[in-house]
């Protein structure tokens, strides 16, 4: 009896999703607890996979909108072959007709094969149709492109990085576009018109809200990163062995964060309606960016963790989000944000409040500049911080001194340890 393939449940609120892509296609064997296909809802992506083995029957296609708990297809168990396949059994009992003699008939005159595309095995995962195609036009082997999607899954992304860094042989670039690539119109690009993501969708609404709802200001410092930065080096080989993670700045940043909002406790609040609202604990979100957007899991009571604690569940998270896992639980409950756009070369940015939190601290890239130092030109690493407030329940002084304390305890970390 056929298994029926059911969009799961990803919490209260959440009442439909996009049917984003089928891993498989309709009459493909699955496999228990192979993905199947990803669905994206207004706060998490989330894979779905096989319940049994069998062969799959899809009835909704992928960009669909779908309801939770809507049927988008089967799965035929194994047991019962597909129509299309005659069983061995059958085929042993039959007598096949003896072959007649073929007729002699001239050699047909040699052929040249052009070049094709290395053949893909069933060890390798299944391909999108672009990734596919994006093989096939460079001729490249698959077995040398690394996937970093689900499961190992090779994505156009992967495929065009490797074009970045290959080898000699294989071109560096994708071919220029073609005079059909233009437009009827001049030398104009074609214009592209793509729905919104229901993610994108979210992180619009949100933004705005935080923009219309909030008097936001920001206010900015610079820190020397040295300290931070030698710690790092004596300790980071001792740390990796004993915790089996990397020790980063973010860990460090989280808990200067913590000690400075214990001591500025309205940065770790939020009005509802006529009241504020303060948390006695730290749950600290971090922002990380995905292909479909930004999302924001917490670090739930930071300041009861240590550094390790910080870096294992930072990269749990990331872990999650790479294959998918990340649950609507993961994403709420913030009383403060982090988030880092140095890791892509923001030298300074004025980061948007998170609401309902009162506060974000945005960290940038490490550049080296010269500053004065006991009356000295010299040359250290340095990096811009800005913190993004609600100014209805925080004042200039907090948020000033906020920065100024995580400033003290990045430029001294033996601080965060002493909190002092």
């Amino acid at each position: 009896m056929a298994v029926e393939i059911i969009i799961p449940s990803v919490g209260e609120s959440v009442q439909e999703a996009v049917l984003a892509e089928w891993f498989k296609k309709d009459g493909d064997l699955v496999h228990k607890d192979e993905p199947l296909f990803v669905i994206e809802t207004d706060k998490v992506t989330l894979e779905v996979a096989a319940e049994i083995d069998g062969v799959l029957k899809i009835s909704v296609a992928e960009g669909e909108t779908v309801a939770i708990g809507m049927v988008v297809g089967s799965i035929e168990p194994t047991d019962a072959a597909p129509a299309s396949e005659t069983p061995v059994s059958k085929v042993k009992d039959e007598k096949l007709p003896e072959p007649a003699a073929p007729a002699a008939t001239p050699a047909p005159p040699p052929v040249t094969p052009g070049p094709s595309p290395p053949p893909m095995t069933g060890d390798q995962p299944s391909l999108p149709p672009s990734v596919r195609r994006l093989i096939a036009e460079k001729n490249l082997d698959v077995t040398k492109i690394e996937g970093t999607g689900p499961g190992g899954r090779i994505s156009k992304g992967d495929v065009l990085l490797y074009l970045e860094q290959a080898p000699a042989g294989i071109p560096d670039k994708l071919e220029p576009p073609t005079d059909a690539c233009l437009a009827v119109a001049g030398d104009q690009p074609v214009e592209t018109r793509k729905p919104m993501s229901p993610i994108r969708k979210r992180i619009a609404a949100r933004l705005l809200e935080s923009k219309q709802n909030t008097a936001m200001l920001t206010t900015f410092n610079e820190i020397d990163m040295g300290q931070a930065m030698a710690m790092r080096s004596r300790y980071k080989e001792a740390f990796q062995k004993k915790h089996g993670v990397s020790l980063g700045f973010m860990s460090i940043f989280i808990k200067a964060c913590v000690e400075a909002l214990k001591e500025i406790p309205e940065i770790n609040a939020f009005i509802d309606g006529d009241d504020i609202v303060y948390h006695n604990y730290q749950h600290i979100g971090v922002a990380i960016g995905t292909e479909r957007g930004l999302v924001v899991p917490v670090v739930r009571h930071a300041e009861k963790m240590s550094f390790a604690q910080i870096e294992g569940a930072i990269v749990d998270y990331v872990k999650k989000i790479k294959e998918n896992r990340l649950e609507l639980a993961d994403l709420e409950g913030g009383t403060f944000t982090v988030s880092n756009g140095g890791v892509y070369g923001s030298l300074l940015s004025t980061p948007i409040l998170n609401t309902p939190q009162s506060g974000i601290l945005g960290m940038h890239k490490i550049e080296k500049r010269p500053v004065v130092v006991d009356d000295e030109i010299v040359v250290r690493p340095m990096m811009y911080v800005a913190l993004s407030y609600d100014h209805r329940i925080v004042d200039g002084k907090g948020a000033v001194t906020f920065l100024k304390r995580v400033k003290e305890f990045i430029e001294n970390p033996e601080r965060i340890i002493l909190e002092v």
